[in-house]
């Protein structure tokens, strides 16, 4: 009962260091220079030399260890539901570092997408079994599908959700597949051999996820990628490690929850119309 309470409280840290380190790295990378998927070591050499980027960087290394110690302690599906609520804390954040203004559909998208989250927590009640450790071959089968999912968000996803919503999809989708990694990492043996992936899967979401602040507000980008991060190890927790699914009205719970997301990310997605560019005095005269 007190490794659990106190996974819960390395999760609620976890939450809170990685999204005041997103919108810190967000701030960072929008004035850097254009970053590149296809040269991930001349992009991390940029990233890596900016100060202020660093300094979010750790400090989401910091929220990872968290992360990594609730995940010792508790099973999949609980922590990540637990942690979902950090785009309530994104928002927070956003509003108060950034000093965006949350519009009308913006607010929407994070009440909708906190509900989802709520009602998600609330489905994991009686059924937050360990688990196992997961096979092999389901978690080289997840690792190849977030790998090509990834790519054909960042491909095709700008048409539907706008460039940066797109990348927070394939963010989260990637960064989400280094989670799902790390569960089986933690239980040490032969799955230390998974360590090169959480790396992999780690650094190229990183590196999609500066991408993504480079081309729109942090609560965009960052509010997306949350979303898949969350959610799909809550997936992976029931279809890779057995870990309990809800039956009964908690089953339809979990699923009115996925829907709530679904529609909560939509909104937060939705590129907003680009201003008409504002015409100066000095072109106004020239014109006349």
């Amino acid at each position: 009962m007190h490794s659990m309470g106190f996974a819960i409280l390395l999760t609620f840290a976890s939450a809170v260091l990685i999204n005041w380190a997103w919108i810190r790295e967000h701030d960072a990378a929008a004035a850097l220079p254009p970053l590149s998927v296809r040269r991930p070591r001349e992009s991390l050499k940029i990233l890596l030399s900016d100060r202020s980027w660093v300094a979010g960087f750790l400090t989401e290394t910091g929220g990872f260890l968290c992360y990594v110690g609730a995940l010792a302690l508790a099973p999949l599906a609980l922590v990540q539901s637990l942690s979902a609520g950090g785009i309530g804390v994104l928002a927070f954040l956003s509003s108060r570092m950034a000093g965006a203004k949350l519009g009308r559909r913006e607010f929407l998208g994070v009440v909708i997408a906190v509900i989802g989250l709520v009602f998600l927590g609330l489905s994991l009640a009686g059924a937050t079994g360990e688990g196992d450790e997961g096979e092999w071959a389901g978690l080289l089968i997840w690792l190849g599908a977030s790998a090509v999912l990834a790519g054909v968000s960042v491909r095709y996803g700008s048409r539907l959700m706008g460039v940066a919503g797109a990348h927070g999809m394939a963010a989260g989708i990637l960064l989400a597949a280094g989670d799902v990694v790390t569960k089986t990492v933690v239980t040490g043996g032969s799955r230390l051999v998974f360590i090169p992936a959480m790396i992999v899967c780690y650094t190229f979401g990183t590196i999609v996820l500066q991408l993504g602040f480079q081309k729109g507000a942090a609560l965009t980008t960052a509010g997306v990628a949350t979303l898949f991060t969350n959610a799909l190890p809550i997936i992976a927790g029931t279809t890779l490690y057995d870990e309990p699914f809800p039956n009964g009205w908690l089953g339809v719970l979990r699923g009115i929850a996925f829907a709530l997301l679904i529609f909560g990310g939509a909104l937060l997605s939705r590129p907003k119309p680009e201003a008409p560019p504002k015409v100066s005095d000095l072109e106004l005269a020239s014109a006349s």
